[in-house]
């Protein structure tokens, strides 16, 4: 990995989130703690999580109470699609999406109409509370939707996930990433990396909220497939997987379509290193960064070095207005 870079985001200082973390015991199966006037009951916190390295449940929770700070702004005013893991990151696994009953009263829910007219409730996760209550279920992704809750068919991002495909390296991914960057850039769009915390690298953009869902995903397929068709010998958009090309890496539009999501940022993930999908620069990738520069261990004190390399992505300006992009593509068509 490269030197640590500098961000124009402020350090994540020691507070609350800290103080929280060092309330979780490593000696009790449970524990409740006292957080803005709410108790969020622990349990089940000597399960063992990662066999290997020896982390148990009480370290995925201290580890997302300690990055909470910049976290939580990313998460905030979304559903939340659960993917829950009881028995660790070794064990198996099942999505969830409706809020569990019983809960306490101060986990706010959205209300998302599905193609079959059922209506679920999703868990959103608006503070430390909110977010340990959840982790606790034995979530260690974190899947948030792509537009927040008071517009839920318009996103406030659009979104590539960077997958290679036999024998495809992560040199490869990076290759890819530099490749849809420059592209992005072209067409005036600020772009951001991270790495997934499994195999590649997801780039987003930042939008101004307008488009809807179908819109943004076609502009992101138009775009898949351009730089394909660019790129032959390195990328492919094909999305039916017995079609792929092998050695080439995927750029995947279709986390853009309904209902899809994609690990949040600072999510760790189930894999032997508990690698976290993390932020970085465009140098970092540039120089060489892999997926396993970042895990649950080092992801505390890297994020108090350099603060939050995605605050842009919360941020009102700097966004892309993606709406003059869709009305120009309309006027050449007619």
């Amino acid at each position: 990995m490269t030197a640590t870079p500098r961000s124009t985001s402020r350090p994540v200082a020691p507070d609350k989130r800290d103080r929280a973390a060092l309330a979780i015991p490593n000696d009790a199966d449970r524990a409740t703690l006292a957080i803005g006037g709410r108790d969020v009951h622990l349990t089940n916190l000597r399960k063992t999580f990662w066999p290997t390295l020896k982390l148990v449940k009480a370290d995925l929770l201290r580890y997302y109470a300690t990055v909470a700070e910049a976290l939580l702004p990313h998460l905030a005013g979304r559903a939340m699609v659960m993917k829950r893991y009881p028995n660790g990151a070794a064990g198996e696994w099942f999505f969830m999406k409706r809020a569990p009953e019983p809960r306490p009263e101060w986990i706010e829910t959205c209300s998302i109409t599905h193609g079959s007219g059922n209506v679920i409730a999703f868990p959103i996760v608006q503070d430390l509370a909110s977010l340990l209550w959840l982790v606790n279920l034995g979530c260690i992704d974190l899947n948030p939707w792509y537009a927040r809750c008071d517009d839920v068919d318009r996103p406030d991002y659009l979104h590539f996930d960077l997958d290679p495909v036999p024998p495809a390296t992560f040199d490869d991914v990076r290759a890819t990433a530099l490749v849809v960057r420059d592209a992005l850039t072209s067409l005036g769009m600020p772009s951001y990396a991270k790495t997934t915390g499994s195999k590649g690298v997801h780039v987003y953009v930042p939008i101004v909220r307008g488009p809807t869902q179908k819109q943004v995903w076609a502009l992101a397929k138009e775009l898949a497939f351009a730089l394909a068709k660019r790129n032959a010998s390195l990328i492919t958009a094909e999305y039916r997987i017995a079609k792929r090309p092998p050695g080439r890496v995927l750029v995947d539009y279709n986390q853009n379509a309904w209902g899809r999501t994609l690990a949040s940022v600072y999510s760790p993930r189930p894999t032997p290193r508990a690698t976290v999908s993390a932020p970085v620069t465009w140098e970092e990738l540039e120089g060489g960064a892999t997926i396993d520069d970042f895990h649950i261990t080092n992801m505390p004190s890297r994020l108090a070095a350099v603060g939050d390399l995605w605050a842009p992505m919360c941020a009102r300006r700097g966004r892309f207005d993606l709406a003059r992009v869709l009305e120009a593509l309309a006027t050449t068509a007619r």
